[in-house]
């Protein structure tokens, strides 16, 4: 899925990178639910040094999700972490569990880690999951299937012409696309050798940002099977940012300065572009600088425009000329989409053994008019 996975700093790390504290917090909001912060804190301890942590444990101790990703059927795959509190080094545990569309947990595992490892991410794909490549290169990524079983991923230096189906795993360094049925993770073919940003839609069309060493301006390159469709310069006086594409619909951040002025979009598959620079998003209240952006699209080809712990839009439709702000029910650290469904996450920003107001994972379907938290059965 998309972020659930991340792009830019977040997230190709899809995921796609969400909340509700599954057992721990279906009753709970606070660290005294658990019986006081100093019990709270004892457990957390005890979790990240035991050499071989159980999945509830890190699940509990975690408090919310640190990622989730949706497989093809509806199954989720939440990821948690539990890292030093006192400093940035030191022992950690983390944990995944697939849950099925019932909310039921059809396996889980847990490991004892470092605060200093990358962190780990998966991606939603046809027939379950796949992991994000930890750190530069695509060593150490594998599969699960939607039961939990691992499976190898074939990693190639061979590009591949992608075609539908074709997933962004990793991007810039190395650009990496996944290929779900052959479970084969590759570098795609004839992407610029300047591109800095990229996007692939659900029709296998590659979607890159080109910066040229000279003083040319920024130019936005669609690519399919290898071949170049078409390309447009990114408008001055700006340079680009954050791509997304999905259904139709295609857009870049554009950068002024320090900050993030508005969007070039095409909802016709990049027949035909403009630039928006309002629509009731007030570009300028945007204050965490370009790569704290949220830009998602939507499998209709809605736009979901925001920045990471603020404020989020939602198109009104695919035309994507009318933004209105989503009213969430607690503050998210991290809001993503598949599909047409929002995935939020309310987590504390740094490690701590205290739990936030509203902790865990909430979940839209309705564009984010209502939210529901997420609790496993």
């Amino acid at each position: 899925m998309t972020s659930l996975r991340n792009r830019g700093s977040r997230s190709a790390r899809l995921v796609v990178a969400a909340g509700a504290a599954l057992a721990l917090t279906a009753c709970a909001t606070s660290a005294s639910d658990d019986g006081g912060s100093g019990s709270r804190e004892a457990e957390y301890k005890r979790v990240i040094e035991d050499p071989h942590p159980s999945p509830a444990d890190v699940v509990k101790a975690a408090g919310a999700p640190s990622g989730v990703a949706r497989a093809d059927n509806g199954s989720l795959l939440l990821a948690y972490d539990a890292g030093n509190v006192e400093d940035d080094e030191g022992p950690a545990a983390f944990a995944w569990r697939i849950v099925d569309p019932d909310g039921r947990t059809v396996a889980e595992h847990a490991e004892h880690t470092d605060a200093e490892a990358a962190p780990v991410a998966f991606v939603g794909v046809r027939g379950g999951f796949v992991q994000v490549p930890p750190g530069e290169g695509a060593g150490g990524a594998y599969a699960l299937d939607v039961d939990g079983k691992r499976h190898k991923v074939v990693i190639t230096e061979t590009a591949l012409r992608t075609r539908p189906g074709d997933i962004l795993l990793a991007a810039p360094e190395p650009t990496l696309v996944y290929r779900p049925a052959t479970r084969t993770l590759a570098p795609p073919a004839g992407v610029p050798a300047n591109g800095i940003r990229f996007a692939v839609d659900e029709r296998g069309t590659v979607w890159s940002l080109d910066q040229p060493l000279t003083e040319e301006p920024h130019r936005v390159v669609r690519q399919r099977g290898g071949r170049t469709l078409g390309s447009i310069a990114v408008p001055k006086p700006y340079t680009g940012g954050v791509l997304a594409a999905r259904g139709g619909t295609a857009a870049l951040s554009l950068i002024q300065g320090d900050g993030v002025r508005g969007l070039l979009m095409t909802t016709d598959g990049g027949g035909h572009w403009r630039t928006v620079l309002g629509g009731g998003i007030p570009f300028k209240s945007l204050k965490r600088g370009p790569e704290a952006l949220v830009l998602e699209a939507l499998a209709d080809g809605r736009l979901l425009v925001g920045e990471e712990g603020g404020r989020y839009w939602l198109a009104g439709d695919r035309t994507n000329t009318v933004f209105r702000e989503l009213r969430t029910p607690v503050r998210f650290t991290s809001l993503t989409v598949d599909g047409t469904t929002l995935y939020g996450i309310a987590d504390a920003t740094t490690a701590t053994y205290d739990l936030v107001k509203g902790e865990g994972l909430w979940i839209s379907g309705d564009g984010g008019r209502q939210w529901r938290r997420y609790r496993q059965r």
